[in-house]
């Protein structure tokens, strides 16, 4: 089956039909690189959904505030919930087995002024441990600490843009910027990986900022962050337990999904990791329908070139070729235009994946990609598929009588 002179006819009858080839080697190129192109889409949906949460921590539960919309207990509708620090304590104390940190979290937009130069920025007092739940990353300085909570210092820590904006190219830490009226020391200076946006945010102590709010002990929300060893069971446990307490020690009726809202991002994560699995099950559904109408494809070309040559096989046999060696040449035949053809589209589909990049991440695909174990097993499962559908069309012809194929027009 391997010797020199059956390559050579091989590649003759290449020459002899070359239409024929290319049709042939087309069908199974295309589809494998449809299959590469469609699963490498499916992946890069997926990547587009890890970097959706990918800047902040997954072990995270945010617990907002909310307005009543029904009585409970005495208590009129349309309330406005508010939390306080009280909150903070009793979420500590009920929930340790769960818990790796708290922190709270209030919001206010403020004109920040350094020298001459002055713009709008988002000041966010926190406790120290905000800092795992939003991933922030130091540059320069340090993070807020528990001295600052204690002593309610006017420490703050900038965003890599804010010092751009207000600092140029000098170094701000240890300077002092004037945040609503009131100096702070800028103590650090951070990036974050979610992007400009919240690079232009600024973190103070919360009791300080309930200290210049008349020294109040409201927050607008809580930050939770889980252990991780909890997982996802322990992250639904914690949720719903932190609903359940929070709706009791606030009267809110557990039928009221506006008086309090708790954002899971463990959740939330995997919801949408499922949605986009999913997705990629279509793909690649869809994908292996390729590779299905490859596998057809090859068989209804290969039906035709053994019926082309009904009149050629006739004459080997005639000649005293055994019916192994007629199907040994139809097949290997087959087996090296879907071989050849089949590599040619994996790689090429690669290659258009290895060139997109970032480029259609706005339609949700970022950094597609497909293992290539995986791009390798499609083809060579359509390379096996591919010879099974030259070996039927060639066995039919290896049954045929030498005088009956003779006679064939």
């Amino acid at each position: 089956m391997f010797s020199r002179d059956n390559w050579k006819e091989i590649f003759q009858t290449i020459r002899k039909n070359k239409l024929r080839t290319f049709l042939s080697g087309f069908t199974v190129a295309l589809g494998i690189l449809i299959f590469v192109v469609l699963f490498g889409f499916g992946n890069g949906l997926i990547n587009t959904f890890d970097d959706f949460f990918g800047d902040d921590a997954t072990n995270v539960l945010f617990v907002f505030t909310g307005r009543t919309t029904m009585p409970y207990k005495g208590y009129k509708s349309n309330r406005t919930i508010e939390f306080d620090n009280s909150d903070l304590e009793d979420i500590k104390k009920n929930f340790p087995f769960y818990l790796e940190y708290v922190s709270p979290r209030i919001i206010r937009p403020d004109t920040v002024k350094y020298k001459n130069e002055s713009n709008s920025y988002s000041t966010w007092a926190v406790a120290p441990s905000h800092q795992y739940a939003e991933k922030t990353i130091m540059m320069k300085g340090r993070y807020l600490n528990e001295l600052d909570i204690r002593d309610k210092t006017k420490n703050a820590v900038i965003g890599r843009l804010v010092e751009q904006d207000l600092f140029g190219t000098k170094n701000s830490v240890g300077k002092y910027i004037d945040i609503g009226g009131i100096a702070f020391k800028v103590v650090g200076v951070f990036q974050d990986e979610g992007g400009d946006r919240e690079e232009r945010n600024i973190f103070i102590p919360y009791t300080t900022k309930q200290l210049l709010e008349k020294n109040t002990d409201k927050i607008d929300a809580i930050v939770l962050g889980f252990k991780p060893e909890v997982g996802y069971a322990g992250a639904m446990a914690l949720d719903q337990g932190v609903d359940k307490f929070l709706r009791e020690k606030k009267f809110i009726s557990p039928q009221d999904q506006n008086g309090i809202f708790i954002r899971n991002v463990a959740d939330q994560l995997k919801q949408n990791q499922q949605f986009a699995r999913v997705l990629q099950m279509i793909v690649g559904f869809v994908a292996f329908g390729t590779i299905i109408a490859g596998i057809i494809g090859i068989s209804n070309i290969m039906v035709f070139v053994v019926k082309e040559r009904t009149k050629e096989l006739g004459i080997r046999k005639a000649l005293g070729a055994t019916p192994r060696s007629v199907i040994g040449t139809i097949l290997l035949e087959s087996i090296f235009i879907t071989t050849v053809s089949g590599f040619t589209g994996m790689v090429i589909g690669m290659a258009i994946l290895g060139s997109m990049g970032q480029k259609l991440k706005d339609f949700f695909i970022t950094d597609p990609f497909i293992d290539s174990g995986t791009a390798v097993f499609a083809t060579v499962l359509l390379i096996i598929f591919g010879a099974i559908a030259g070996y039927i069309p060639a066995r039919k012809a290896a049954r045929i009588k030498p005088i009956v194929a003779l006679r064939d027009e």
